[in-house]
This record gives structure tokens, C-alpha cells and sequence, in this order.
């Protein structure tokens, strides 16, 4: 039979990028497809803050941060929650992923110039007991130049491939189906689409010029997640999450639409955990929108005050950064799918950060001088702009008129004044208090125990009444669509299974649509930096399983 290329890679996200590179060095033939133009290659990597789940690297040990690869496993299981049958391939991933984080990893990365910020972060430190959700230390290390840094080794791997004759770049072609002719799954199907000249993110034509036949010896599907189709993420939404949001903001383009796990599942594929997922609970609209309904995730300090529509604290330990699923759960529980963040200047200024390669110009443009006036700043540019144009931001020189602005951002006047003030008062009280009660006031205090949060990441302890830490600032907080948690069963090899768990031939699949390995190596939770990783090293492991096979 003749072929047109030794492997079929679907999607030319970090994942796909990630696979191409190792078919390369191993001197198969690829042709690389996308429904997208060239110019979105990297897919929804391109957009991330570049966080990357490192254990016991040399960032945490200068750091004096103590981890280890047995605390990581510990956090990962009791973060994922592993609990149903179909739970057998993703719990062997999580093993060989942590297997990898504590390993190869960061050198495998830094040997194709891949650098890292030298202050590791602290993301979802959870709050509950040692066996159960969070990291237990400072694990999220940013890599220098955010996203696009990530990229562009693999990048630049899968162009060198293109120069050498060994890889075919074919964007603007959508997958339809796939089919045998031989036992194995070898003829991928679909539609070429009208040439596009859009910006990275924004909506791409549909309109369709021709079709495609293709055949190969083996097909990696690296299409990514549903977070772009709302419709989709309220069909597969949990029941333990409660009814889905009436309202979200899109953390990805609307060409994120999951349409390759069913054309997958319809070859054959089992498709497992498909209401397991991950969604923000720190949205805000982008006031400078790349995509529609663009949304941007705040990723804070610990000292903002959480507040629910009707003013009430959140629970413990609903506090920011600590158990991003925990919280959404009991949002929307709520009744409302909104919160608030109260805090002021001087919080904002030392503790938000927001998610997104576009939103943090010096880690991407790799400035020291940049990132050092950032350090300065008494708020950092991107966040000013929010301060100034977001239309979830209310910023105001006392309480009354803040409660005034955040009554006139929703349907209903919730928030009453004086039931706001009393709140404040409580927790400013308890901010002289060295043997508080308030388990935020603690986690403040805690966080400052680590050098890098006290550093640049946790405000030093203040009343937010405080006339000199402002003025006050109240932030509307909308659920933000992410990320797919389950996603195509996968062996260790990245084989795509059946639902009789016996490989579907032919067939691979890494990154989000594998769950990024196994269909859902991070069960119900993810301890965060674990996306990119996943995809890189799920992508990685079906590159080298595919090259095997066809060689």
C-alpha cells in the first residue's frame, strides 16, 4: 500500500508539536495537520503563562523549598482522587508523570534552552490534610518567556524536520473521520478551508474549499479539549459541581470544540472521565479581547477577601490559590455563578498576576530590566489596565461608593454595606492578632514564610480599611472555561484503546485529548504547572511509540 507519510499527526498544538519532534529524530515522515492558519501553531501553549510542574529542581532548593518524589506522589494521588475502573491507565500515568517531573524533565528541557524564572510559585496549596488536595511546597516554576518560550524548541525541531523533507505542514485542514483499509486505522479524512490572514486566536473562516484523503501507517490525535464549545462543557458539566454556570468567559478560542474525541470515538476510540474537567473560578473579561468572550484568570496572593454574591465569606479553606474545584463547587452551590474579590492597591499591587503570555509582557519578552520594574511598580502595568478598563473592576476611595459600583455591575443589589463593613472590620482585627482564629489571616502569615511569596507574591500583613493601603478595590469574578481533564484511553505507550480496553490500531493520542495521558492522569483535581508537562511528555511518549512501530 502506498502512504503519504510514515505517521498522521492531528493538531498542531505542544502536544502534536511535541510528537512531530520525535518522529523527527527518528527519521519518520510526517505531515503535521490543523483546522487553523500556520500562524496559531502552538496552539493554546502560545497563550500560557508557561507554568511547568517541576519536583526537587534547583530552583526549589535554592529556595530551601524540600521536596521530594515521594510528597509529589503523595500530592498527586490525594489531589486526583482516583475512584472509578476506568482509572487504571490514568493512575499509571500519574505515576510515570510524577516519575518524570522528579527526572528527566527539567534537563531534557533545558538541554533544547528552555530557562526557568528563578522564583517558584505556590498554586492550589490546598488546605486540607497531608493525604488529600494540594501541593504540600512551591512546585509551579514559569518558564522564561512564558508560553511562547515553551514552544519554540519544538517548534523549531518540527521546521528543521520540514526542512530536511521528513515533515508536511498542512493547515486549514480539518479532520472528518478516520477509517481502515487495512485492520489498523491508516486513512484520515476531512475538509481543506478557505485560506486565513486572522490574528493568532480570533475566529478563523469555516468556509470549506476542497477535501483530503491521507494514509499512513499510524495516526496521533493531539487535538486538544472541549473549552471552547460552552454548550459541550454544560452537556458533559457534573452533577457534583451542581447545575452548570447560565454565564462563562472562554479561557480558549472558539476553535477549541472537541470535535476529534468524537470523530475519534466514533473510529473506535473509549472515550473515559468526560465530566471530569477544569474550569477557573478567577475570570475576568478581557477589557482588550484577542478571542469572543475572552477571558483572563487572575492567579492570586493569598490576602484577598473571597466573597460570595450575597457578600458572605467564603469557607474554609476556600482561599485564593488554595482549591480552585473545591471553590467552584461551592459557587455554584450558591446559586449565583459569580464572586468578588475585596481588597486594595496595595494587595493588588503585590499579589495579582494574571494568567496569559499576552498579560505578562516581561517574562515573555525575557527582560530582566522589565521583570526588575515590575518588582517596582506599585502595580504592574497589565493589572493597572484591568484597574482602569476592566468592566469587572470597582475602584474607589471608600466603602460606600465600592459597594455602590459592585450593586451596579449585576442584576440584583446584593452586597449590603453595612453587613460589608462588619466582614472587613472582623478581618482587619484579627490582621494585629498573633494568635488569630481566622485561618486566612494564618495562611497569610504562612505564605510569608516562604521566601518567594514574601517577595513578590504575599502583601505584608494591613487592614484593607486601612486608609493608606488605597484605595479599594472590589473585582466581580466569573467562571472561566479551561481545560478537559478526561479525554481518549490511553496505554503507557499512548496506544488509544477500545471499549473493550484492546488498542484501536493504529491510533495514538496525547495531550488534552488523551486527558494528557491515559484519559485523565490528574483524576478529578490538578495540582497545576501539570498541563504544558502533560503535554510535552504525552506527546513526547507517542512521537517515540509511533516511530517504533512504523519503523
Amino acid at each position: 500500500m502506498a502512504y503519504d507519510a510514515d505517521v498522521i499527526v492531528i493538531g498542531a498544538g505542544l502536544a502534536g508539536l511535541a510528537a512531530t519532534a520525535e518522529l523527527v529524530d527518528a527519521g519518520r515522515t510526517v505531515i503535521l495537520l490543523d483546522q487553523e492558519p500556520e500562524q496559531s501553531i502552538g496552539g493554546q501553549a502560545h497563550w500560557s503563562f508557561g507554568g511547568l510542574f517541576f519536583v526537587d529542581s534547583p530552583e526549589q532548593r535554592r529556595l530551601r523549598i524540600k521536596d521530594s518524589h515521594a510528597l509529589a506522589l503523595q500530592d498527586w494521588l490525594g489531589t486526583a482522587g482516583f475512584d472509578r475502573p476506568e482509572d487504571h491507565w490514568p493512575r499509571q500515568w500519574a505515576e510515570a508523570y510524577v516519575d518524570f517531573a522528579a527526572g528527566e524533565k527539567r534537563s531534557w528541557l533545558h538541554r533544547q534552552g528552555v530557562r526557568f524564572f528563578p522564583v517558584v510559585g505556590w498554586a492550589e496549596r490546598g488546605g486540607y490534610d497531608a493525604n488529600g488536595h494540594g501541593n504540600s511546597v512551591p512546585r509551579f516554576h514559569i518558564t522564561w518567556g512564558t508560553g511562547p518560550g515553551l514552544v519554540a524548541p519544538f517548534e523549531r525541531r518540527v521546521r528543521a524536520g520540514v526542512a530536511r523533507g521528513l515533515v508536511q505542514l498542512r493547515f486549514r485542514h480539518r479532520v472528518t473521520g478516520l477509517a481502515r483499509s487495512a485492520g489498523s486505522v491508516d486513512t484520515v479524512t476531512g475538509e481543506v478551508l478557505e485560506p486565513s490572514g486572522i490574528e493568532r486566536g480570533q475566529a478563523s473562516s469555516r468556509t470549506v474549499t476542497g477535501a483530503f484523503e491521507l494514509k499512513a501507517q499510524a495516526v496521533i490525535v493531539t487535538s486538544g479539549g472541549i473549552g471552547g464549545d460552552h454548550d459541550l462543557v454544560r452537556a458533559n458539566w457534573p452533577e457534583r459541581l451542581g447545575t452548570p454556570p447560565e454565564r462563562m468567559v472562554s479561557g480558549v478560542p472558539a476553535h477549541v470544540d472537541g470535535r476529534m474525541l468524537g470523530i475519534a470515538e466514533d473510529a473506535g476510540a473509549h472515550l473515559i472521565n468526560r465530566d471530569r474537567m477544569w474550569h477557573y473560578t478567577e475570570g475576568i473579561q478581557n477589557w482588550n479581547p484577542i478571542w469572543a468572550n475572552h477571558g483572563i484568570r487572575i492567579l492570586p496572593g493569598p490576602s484577598s477577601l473571597w466573597l460570595d454574591a450575597r457578600g458572605n465569606r467564603l469557607p474554609v479553606p476556600l482561599f485564593p490559590g488554595f482549591d480552585t474545584l473545591g471553590t467552584l463547587e461551592h459557587i455554584m452551590s450558591t446559586g449565583y455563578d459569580y464572586t468578588w474579590f475585596v481588597l486594595d492597591q496595595k494587595i493588588i499591587g503585590k499579589e495579582f498576576a494574571l494568567s496569559g503570555s499576552e498579560q505578562n509582557p516581561d517574562l515573555t519578552g525575557k527582560s530582566v530590566k522589565d521583570v526588575i520594574g515590575r518588582a517596582r511598580a506599585d502595580v504592574p502595568g497589565p493589572v493597572k489596565a484591568f484597574m482602569d478598563n476592566g468592566v469587572d473592576f470597582v475602584v474607589e476611595k471608600d466603602l460606600g461608593a465600592l459597594v455602590r459600583g459592585m450593586n451596579a455591575l449585576t442584576k440584583e443589589p446584593l452586597i449590603d454595606e453595612t453587613e460589608l463593613r462588619r466582614v472587613i472590620v472582623a478581618r482587619d482585627r484579627e490582621m494585629a492578632n498573633p494568635f488569630t482564629k481566622d485561618l486566612q489571616v494564618t495562611a497569610i502569615h504562612g505564605a510569608r514564610r516562604f521566601l518567594g511569596d514574601k517577595l513578590i507574591r504575599t502583601a505584608s500583613p494591613h487592614r484593607i480599611l486601612d486608609p493608606k493601603a488605597g484605595p479599594l478595590i472590589a473585582v466581580r469574578l466569573n467562571i472561566l472555561t479551561r481545560k478537559t481533564l478526561g479525554g481518549l484511553e490511553t496505554d503507557l505507550s499512548s496506544r488509544v484503546l477500545t471499549g473493550g480496553g484492546e488498542p484501536l490500531e493504529g491510533v495514538y493520542a496525547a495531550g488534552e485529548a488523551a486527558g494528557f495521558g491515559g484519559g485523565g492522569v490528574h483524576g478529578y483535581r490538578s495540582l497545576e504547572g501539570t498541563f504544558l508537562g502533560g503535554c510535552l511528555f504525552s506527546g513526547r511518549t507517542a512521537g517515540r511509540a509511533a516511530a517504533k512501530a512504523v519503523g
